[in-house]
């Protein structure tokens, strides 16, 4: 398929455009894009009409997603289960038990058909989580997925979290050896944990971070996804990134707790997490089916962690799919814009495509330095266009969208003339 070698008309975020971008009643002007090679090398307000151009017609148009959280190993097994208890805790269970009968088979089929879902949605960027439970060897999908890394290099960038209890880090010679294993596996790999109230173990943790520092990885926690006011890991971790020193990224996901915690305690973690090298990651589709879940009673907590406080702060903060069609989550496609969409909607976000479409875009916010200013230019011309919507409503009629990867259409662009 040919490449696009210009857009027209393309309306793009604020985030994306910078203060001096001129307005037109009281909106950002839509933007000329050209491409070469691959890339785009420039993004002008539109002036003259650009010859050869694509002319999107004011459509939103965004960079690719980075989908920060998401466990390939669990996904699409929700059918082969019988009655899953509610809540995170009946998940985990009914989880525990599938994963006996799992084979490299049966991991490589789902995850490949989640990535496959991931790229037509217009994903570059994917982060996996991957349960650990063995303290000798490596999981079964440890190993599928970095194979999967491989065969999906150039199309979508997979990186993979081993996701180990808190209490396996008690011993700091063992979590030397998880650490080793990791780095192991290669630079897409990373140290993970699930840090929660029925594992809380501050020493654990400190190991955690003391191997990681050694081996050189960055860290990738679930913390605190729980409705309990006491859960002490997301203030923990902070607080042991300051004493320590460690010069690794953190990404905390989850962060539940915050929402039920006094207020002023909650912000002074914020405001902790603010000083450290953490990013945060919000789940709204599992946390709100997850979080205050019984059978027969309507929730009445919302789950979610303190997105908008965070975001005044200027802590980095992805929204992303987490479980999809597993017994943590019935729904999902590996779509990030749905994830934003529950998110929009629970949270009360404001301006979803102006501002908050920034959290599923920004794929340095992973990174060691995370970029100070985001800018199109001189990156690959990975895009998505959302024919139907429009920049008020987005991102609702986000289904019909053509996705660019270097510039080249995965669908023929004449298709939404």
């Amino acid at each position: 398929m040919n490449s696009i070698t210009a857009i027209a008309n393309a309306r793009l975020p604020r985030w994306l455009l910078g203060d001096a971008w001129p307005s037109q009643a009281g909106q950002p002007a839509l933007a000329a894009l050209t491409i070469a090679e691959g890339k785009v090398t420039s993004v002008t307000p539109m002036g003259a009409a650009v010859a050869g151009a694509w002319d999107v017609k004011g459509a939103p148009v965004l960079p690719g997603f980075v989908d920060a959280h998401t466990h390939l190993d669990k996904t699409f097994t929700l059918p082969r289960m019988r009655h899953v208890q509610p809540g995170l805790l009946g998940a985990i269970d009914a989880m525990m038990t599938d994963r006996l009968d799992w084979t490299e088979a049966d991991v490589r089929e789902r995850a490949g058909k989640a990535l496959q879902w991931a790229y037509e949605a217009g994903c570059v960027h994917l982060r996996s989580h991957v349960d650990w439970w063995e303290p000798e060897g490596t999981p079964l999908a440890w190993n599928v997925l970095a194979s999967l890394a491989d065969e999906w290099q150039g199309r979508i960038r997979l990186q993979q979290v081993g996701l180990i209890k808190l209490t396996l880090f008690q011993e700091l010679a063992q979590a030397r050896k998880f650490a080793q294993q990791v780095k192991a596996t290669g630079p897409h790999a990373l140290l993970g944990g699930f840090v929660h109230s029925v594992n809380w173990d501050e020493g654990a943790l400190r190991n955690l971070f003391t191997a990681a520092g050694e081996a050189g990885l960055d860290v990738d926690l679930h913390v605190d996804e729980e409705l309990n006011a006491d859960a002490k890991g997301l203030a923990a971790t902070a607080r042991i990134l300051r004493e320590t020193g460690f010069n690794g990224r953190v990404v905390c996901g989850h962060t539940c707790s915050l929402a039920a915690q006094p207020e002023t305690q909650a912000l002074a973690t914020l405001d902790a997490v603010a000083q450290a090298p953490i990013t945060l990651v919000s789940l709204p589709i599992t946390n709100l089916l997850l979080q205050d879940a019984q059978t027969g009673r309507t929730p009445r907590q919302r789950g979610l962690t303190l997105v908008k406080e965070a975001r005044e702060r200027g802590i980095p903060l992805l929204i992303a799919s987490d479980n999809v069609q597993d017994p943590f989550c019935r729904v999902g496609s590996y779509d990030p814009v749905e994830a934003l969409a529950a998110g929009a909607l629970a949270a009360q976000l404001p301006e979803p495509f102006d501002t908050w479409s920034e959290s599923l875009c920004r794929s340095d916010w992973l990174e060691r330095k995370p970029l100070a200013t985001p800018s199109l230019v001189g990156a690959s011309a990975d895009l998505v266009v959302f024919h139907d919507a429009d920049a008020w409503g987005w991102p609702s009629r986000a289904a019909r969208r053509t996705v660019l990867r270097n510039g080249i259409p995965l669908t023929p662009v004449a298709s939404f003339a």
